[in-house]
């Protein structure tokens, strides 16, 4: 693989590391354990980037931790916040918005003219008989 085709496939998947990593966390989990789960899932991360990634999702509010002195080894245990799904949950909604729409560019629909939304450009008659813009233009 060339440098140019990998430095594109990391930026793709950087973001996708952090909606997976919010969603996997709506149960708590440790550090390791999120790394193989994500590892498992195709996701490739290395724990120097995993670690980083969730102190800073803790520190934005999206996780909380918890120290699990109760094994032989302490873990700190991270589980997604109220805050943290509501955001995975508009990433995730995205996601799919931005797959539709690449796939519509790749097999050469276009997005405005299927969508009824938008398929009838406003006309001048149209904007005429709104009461509420009626009045438009009647200062001149």
């Amino acid at each position: 693989m060339d440098a140019t085709l990998a430095g594109h496939l990391q930026e793709l998947r950087r973001g996708t590391v952090v909606v997976a990593s919010l969603t996997v966390l709506r149960t708590p989990g440790y550090g390791y354990s999120l790394l193989e789960t994500l590892s498992r899932a195709g996701f490739e991360v290395e724990a120097n980037t995993l670690y980083p990634l969730l102190r800073r999702l803790e520190a934005q509010g999206l996780l909380t931790s918890e120290w699990n002195t109760d094994e032989a080894r302490p873990r700190k245990f991270y589980r997604t916040t109220e805050q943290g799904e509501t955001i995975a949950e508009t990433l995730r909604g995205e996601w799919k918005r931005l797959d539709t729409a690449i796939g519509d560019l790749s097999t050469g629909s276009d997005p405005i003219s299927s969508d009824p939304v938008n398929s009838d450009p406003v006309s001048s008659d149209s904007i005429s008989s709104d009461p509420i813009n009626s009045d438009l233009g009647s200062d001149q």
